[in-house]
């Protein structure tokens, strides 16, 4: 049997977040309405970027590419979870977790690079505006959102390599409603510690490495605004605070997952919900509600639409 895959698991077992009817409903409405959000939000700030010709710059290039994105992160797991909150059996096949893992990493990964071009962006923005048209050319743009896919691709593929062949030979039961790597690891009949330590220092210190980077480059731009201050300073100070709100909610929770000592706790299973449903429902409320230019594209977008319906 060498060399084979010894798995005889056809299948793993979602315990679920609980067993209670009244929080199951609650937690199916919550869901549902969050999962619904998440996508028009971010549905409409990328049709509103894509047709509104004020708004093709990179900054919202970037910021559309964002909302595709959480829209496919969201995507991944939501829609599992709401369909199995009321099952008994909540069951997905071994390639299905298998995929739902790829996936997950793979946007995660890509999210995380995206986040570093957005602050890029501003970088060069702020701090250097009379060459920002020349940086961050349409070239650069594309640049840095294959760059983003790529990185993405080849973190999830580099720890999924480690997985597929691992023999799965007995218990096949996950404490919570999605598939992830650090539980997945410890159902193998074989002595996972190695990888585990290898899944915690890929994926802990990509998120908390880029964190960290995002977090001294904003420090930077906030010190060159202050130093700089002027009329245009509020708006400045006020794109970066929503770019500052939407890196601390992204990356609080992976960060958690990572390198947090004990990954079995039922914490990790709402900040889990949290990171799949609120943070993609959030960036599109932050991003526009905090964004004139994007209020107003709106307005104009909507007044075309009304405009086509009164002629049709």
């Amino acid at each position: 049997m060498d060399g084979m895959n010894h798995s005889i698991v056809s299948e793993f077992v979602f315990l679920g977040l609980t067993d209670s009817w009244g929080i199951q409903l609650l937690l199916f409405v919550f869901s549902f309405l969050f999962y619904l959000a998440s996508m028009m939000g971010n549905l409409v700030i990328t049709f509103t970027v894509t047709l509104d010709a004020h708004l093709h710059s990179p900054m919202y290039f970037l910021l559309a590419n964002l909302s595709v994105i959480d829209m496919i992160f969201c995507s991944i797991t939501a829609p599992k979870m709401i369909c199995d909150i009321f099952k008994k059996h909540k069951a997905i096949s071994f390639w299905g977790c298998i995929t739902q893992i790829f996936f997950s990493h793979a946007a995660g990964g890509t999210e995380m690079v995206l986040l570093i071009a957005m602050a890029f962006d501003r970088y060069v923005a702020i701090c250097k505006p009379l060459h920002y048209l020349t940086i961050m050319s349409p070239r650069m743009c594309l640049y840095f959102l294959v760059s983003s896919w790529i990185v993405g691709f080849i973190h999830s593929l580099f720890q999924l390599a480690f997985v597929v062949n691992l023999p799965f030979c007995g218990p096949n039961v996950l404490d919570s409603f999605y598939c992830d790597l650090p539980r997945l690891l410890r159902l193998a009949c074989t002595n996972t510690q190695a990888l585990e330590c290898m899944v915690s220092v890929n994926s802990g210190l990509i998120s908390v490495g880029s964190f960290v980077l995002l977090v001294i480059s904003y420090i930077f731009i906030l010190f060159t605004v202050w130093k700089h201050s002027s009329g245009g300073s509020f708006k400045a100070l006020s794109t970066l605070s929503s770019h500052i709100t939407v890196v601390v909610l992204f990356f609080g929770p992976l960060m958690f997952f990572y390198t947090w000592p004990s990954p079995t706790s039922h914490l990790d299973k709402y900040l889990a919900i949290f990171d799949a449903l609120i943070t993609p429902f959030l960036n599109p409320v932050i991003y526009t509600f905090r964004n004139k230019e994007m209020k107003l594209a709106m307005m104009r977008l909507c007044s075309r639409l009304v405009h086509y319906r009164k002629i049709s």
